[in-house]
């Protein structure tokens, strides 16, 4: 019994001196001191003085629209080949037609779910840890992809078809030009 409540004051001790250690690191002083200066920093400044919200009212329309059934776009990929223009070397950037496709494309970094959660941890206290998507996989936080649905030429179904600037990926032979 004696060595139980040795062993458990032991760590009580440990747990103790290590959460004074955490308090005088430097990632510690500096957080504060960030703090200290953005707190500084509001009360000069305030928040803007908002008042039409119309880049809120924008967004808003713009999902509104989105949200739409049958909502037909037209995808174009960007020909990024050099070109000479005036003597010097540029991108293309012309545009070239890729298909119909349902609606606007979806960045695959995008999850389904919070791609975070939050954990009781003792010792730390709250943490954030990563939280998979329902099929299981874990998510970049960013990604050149895009998903896009895209109305199949050969038989007219709309179907997932993943681009990226290099890499393009359908379901279907695309007709050759």
């Amino acid at each position: 019994m004696r060595k139980i409540f040795t062993l458990l004051f032991v760590m009580s001790l440990s747990m103790i001196l290590f959460a004074c250690s955490y308090q005088d690191t430097s990632d510690k002083v500096q957080q504060d001191l960030q703090e200290k200066t953005l707190k500084e920093a509001t009360a000069q400044t305030g928040m803007p003085n908002i008042k039409n919200w119309r880049n809120r009212k924008l967004l808003k329309y713009i999902q509104e629209l989105c949200d739409q059934e049958g909502l037909i776009t037209y995808t174009y990929l960007e020909n990024m080949s050099p070109v000479i223009v005036r003597g010097h070397t540029a991108l293309g950037g012309k545009l070239t037609f890729f298909g119909e496709t349902i609606g606007y494309g979806i960045p695959y970094a995008t999850q389904y779910t919070n791609p975070q959660k939050a954990e009781y941890h003792s010792g730390y206290g709250w943490v954030s840890l990563p939280q998979a998507d329902p099929d299981g996989l874990f998510r970049p936080t960013s990604a050149e992809g895009t998903w896009i649905i895209m109305n199949n030429p050969n038989t007219k179904k709309a179907e997932p078809v993943y681009v990226e600037p290099r890499t393009i990926s359908l379901p279907f032979k695309l007709p050759m030009d």
